[in-house]
Formats: C-alpha cells, structure tokens, sequence
C-alpha cells in the first residue's frame, strides 16, 4: 500500500493537533513543522532552508502556521506579515520545486470578508479585509491563486471561530469564557451584539481530512471552501449559554468592541457539502459542554497533583 507522507505547518495549534489524531490509522505519514515543537518537528516557515527540507519526500501539504490572532496581528504587523505571507510563499515554492509536487491546503479565514454586506456569506463574496491579520490573509489567497496558475495543485480552506479544545489559545473568546465560567471568574464580552459562526474542532479536522482524501486520490483541487457551521451566535447568547452550560456563578461585564474587529460572520457551508459530503455535526452547545467538561478534569487533575506533593 502506498503511504501518502503529508506535511502540516503549525502541528503544535488546536488545528494542527487536532488533524495528527485525526490522521492517525489512515495510511498517512505526518512530518510536523512548528516553532513551539521540539527536536527534528522544529522549524520557522520563514526559513526557506527548513521548509524545502520539511517538504521532501512529502505528497501533500496542509499549511496553518501563522500568526493566527487578529489582536496579534495589530500588535505586530511585520511579524504578521512575514510570518503569514513570507512563510506561505515559502511553502508555495517549496512544493514547487519538489519532485513529487504536492498537493498544498492553505487555511484562510473568514477575516478576508471583512464586514459582509450580505450573511450568510458565500466563497465568492468581496473580500474586503479591515485588520492586518485579514490582509495577511488575503495576500496568502492571491499567492495561492499564483501558484495554481503556475501547475501547484493548492486550494483554500476558510476557517471561522474554531473551537473545543482545552489547550487552545487562552484569549480566544470560547476557551476564555468557558474557563472563565468554571473557575466563577467574571466574563468580558467586547461587543454584545458582534455576532459569529462557531466551528467545532472535530467538524474542521474532519473536512480538512476529506479534502487531503480527495487530493491524495488525484481529485482536481476545488476553489476556496468554507468549513463553518452556519450558524449565527453573539457574543452576548455565547457568554449567556457558557455560564449556563458551566452552572457557574460568574458575571458578565460588557464592553465597547474594538475598532479592528469583524462585528459579524455567518459563513454558508453548501460548497463544502456539495464538493466534499462535509457538514457539520457538533452544535455549539455540544462542544462548550465537552470543553467546560474538560476544564473541570483539568482543575481537578490539578488539585489532585498539589494534594499529593
């Protein structure tokens, strides 16, 4: 049988990690390149060098290293920027110049449309970035596009407010809140009405899986698909549902949103459903009630260690 060797950037993130367990038993091979990892996994995709090294021998190619926070992004935008844009072009280039010529899966995000004048948005509506994270983002599709012109078999996955895993970012909005909701801390939301399209982990890990299926089959890589839920939640029915779900004593404190923003999202998953059979299968509730449950193992497991030194 033969072993399709397939590389992810960024192994180390929520995604990344989520998509090795997912891998594992298909008749995959997984090589790992992350700045957080250790040993031979170990890499920057801004180094050129290291990225064509971590791409031989490799037939395909799912790219999520990034600076992957928008506030991130504000914060330092040459970082963003050499990371996000620098780093993909590097991938690009490197599978380009591979013998085996691999397949690439670079993942964008809903950030690209900016403020959509119509929701649920499709593939094909405007992008129209607003933050430096999105216009990152953006630059990465066009690279893609490039690069598709020139022979590489490269697609975009668009990616929105994933979630469900406890070792996730701790600022991001739903592992903040629902840690925030099992240790009866108060809950911060910025922008009551801001309103998003929710994604489990296990949704997003298993239409990204499908879609390396069908490229390692020869399948024609698609246009830019979405994997969302299509269903829209503020930040407010969030925070409510959260300390609902979590039976937790916490406040809620509202205040003013931020000025670089999106202030609403909902994405319309039929293209990923007609190209791919993927539609998502975790409710929200579903996965907040896994990860407040999974908060809660991890304080005892905690308390337990400090109990016994």
């Amino acid at each position: 049988m033969t072993i399709n060797r397939i590389l992810i950037t960024g192994s180390s993130g929520l995604v990344g990690g989520a998509l090795i367990s997912a891998f594992d038993g298909r008749g995959f091979d997984i090589v790992s390149l992350d700045l957080r990892a250790r040993g031979e996994q170990r890499g920057d995709v801004r180094d050129y060098d290291r990225v064509q090294r971590a791409v031989r021998g490799c037939h395909g190619i799912i790219h999520l290293a990034a600076v992957s926070r928008v506030i991130w992004g504000e914060r330092n935008p040459d970082l963003c920027w050499s990371t996000n844009v620098a780093g993909l072009r590097n991938v690009l280039a490197a599978a380009s110049a591979s013998n085996l010529r691999p397949w690439v899966i670079f993942a964008s995000s809903r950030e690209v449309y900016g403020r959509p004048e119509i929701l649920p948005a499709n593939e094909d509506c405007p992008l129209r970035p607003i933050n430096v994270y999105a216009r990152s983002k953006v630059e990465g599709e066009r690279l893609v596009d490039a690069a598709r012109r020139d022979g590489v078999c490269a697609c975009v996955v668009r990616l929105s407010n994933v979630f469900g895993g406890p070792n996730d970012h701790p600022d991001r909005v739903v592992p903040s809140f629902a840690r925030a909701a099992v240790e009866g801390r108060q809950l911060r939301v910025d922008g009551a009405d801001h309103t998003f399209d929710f994604t489990n982990i296990e949704d997003v890990t298993r239409g990204i899986l499908s879609l390396s299926q069908l490229l390692s089959g020869g399948g024609n890589a698609p246009p830019p698909i979405h994997l969302v839920s299509g269903i829209p939640t503020t930040l407010n029915e969030l925070a409510t549902m959260t300390v609902d779900i979590a039976s937790s004593r916490s406040t809620i404190r509202f205040a003013p949103p931020r000025d670089f923003d999106v202030d609403r999202f909902v994405g319309d998953p039929a293209r990923s459903r007609c190209l791919l059979g993927w539609t998502p299968r975790i409710p929200l509730k579903k996965g907040l009630e896994r990860l407040i449950h999974a908060f809660r193992a991890e304080i005892d497991r905690n308390i337990g260690e400090t109990n016994t030194t």
